[in-house]
């Protein structure tokens, strides 16, 4: 009766784990698509949206731990391990705003501020509420599910590819978005999260990453993110003028050249650190003869 019971449960954790990237994905778009309506209720409200932001990028990671342990029966997940996590989050967060207050003192430089003007404490508080949880729910969904999942079959190089490109397809529904700002976005934010995500086999550096580079762009400078038509509310209000390889355009400075060029810089430095501690993966499957 043991062994039948034994058979049993490894049948169904056989079952579990071949259909998890699809239950994994499906739950969590869910969540990204709620989470969406979510911060569009809250956003205006500065005291509610910061709370909000950070109950739901809370609730996004012990979920996400608590379905791997179910549908993937993993009696750990080191990439939400506690350990590590300040650490990792504020070198990410030291990252992502170190380089995108690069990107603007460069654009600057060329010439590309029109206006800079006072905008508002508490519309960046609500800001800050609305990236944390953007960050959490995106991060988890491309790298935690995505990225984990596909790089255990298909190795680290293509996964970084494919799971780039996926990354900047989504920012294409956005109203202003463009075809080269979705490009810059797969080239740049998501290479250098999925190479965060490789180096340290964390979620929190990439979550940190992500986190201050969204909340300095929009909740600090105050430019368009992303080709959102919705105006960010921020610290600063900054208007941007030039042309769209110095300035992004209507997608928002992410979609400038200059920010490719240094998020290539970090997403480098993270692969190389990756290839030293053999966390390079090999692609598992293989065409038959």
């Amino acid at each position: 009766m043991a062994d039948t019971n034994h058979v049993r449960d490894a049948v169904r954790t056989a079952r579990l784990r071949r259909f998890r990237f699809p239950v994994l994905a499906i739950a969590f778009f869910a969540v990204m698509l709620a989470n969406a309506g979510v911060n569009q209720l809250v956003s205006p409200v500065a005291l509610l949206a910061l709370p909000v932001g950070i109950g739901v990028a809370v609730a996004m990671v012990t979920g996400y731990r608590r379905l791997s342990q179910v549908v993937e029966q993993r009696s750990a997940v080191p990439e939400v391990d506690t350990r590590g996590m300040w650490s990792g989050l504020l070198r990410g967060a030291a990252v992502g705003a170190g380089l995108f207050v690069t990107l603007m003192l460069l654009i600057a430089m060329f010439g590309g501020w029109q206006d800079m003007s006072w905008g508002s404490v508490w519309g960046f508080i609500a800001t800050a509420g609305t990236t944390a949880s953007v960050a959490v729910v995106e991060e988890v969904l491309f790298r935690g599910i995505l990225f984990r999942i596909m790089q255990e079959h298909l190795g680290t190089v293509i996964t970084l590819v494919t799971s780039s490109v996926l990354f900047g397809l989504t920012h294409l529904l956005n109203e202003n978005a463009t075809v080269w700002g979705a490009i810059s976005i797969a080239l740049s934010g998501g290479a250098l999260t999925g190479a965060a995500y490789v180096a340290t086999g964390s979620l929190w550096l990439p979550i940190g990453v992500h986190f201050a580079w969204n909340l300095t762009h929009a909740g600090i400078f105050g430019v368009a993110i992303s080709g959102s038509a919705e105006a960010p509310r921020s610290l600063l209000h900054t208007t941007l003028s030039g042309p769209s390889p110095l300035t992004g355009g209507t997608f928002g400075p992410e979609a400038s050249l200059i920010a490719l060029l240094i998020c290539l810089v970090p997403t480098v430095v993270l692969l190389r650190r990756a290839v030293r501690e053999g966390r390079i993966q090999p692609r598992r499957w293989r065409a038959k003869a």
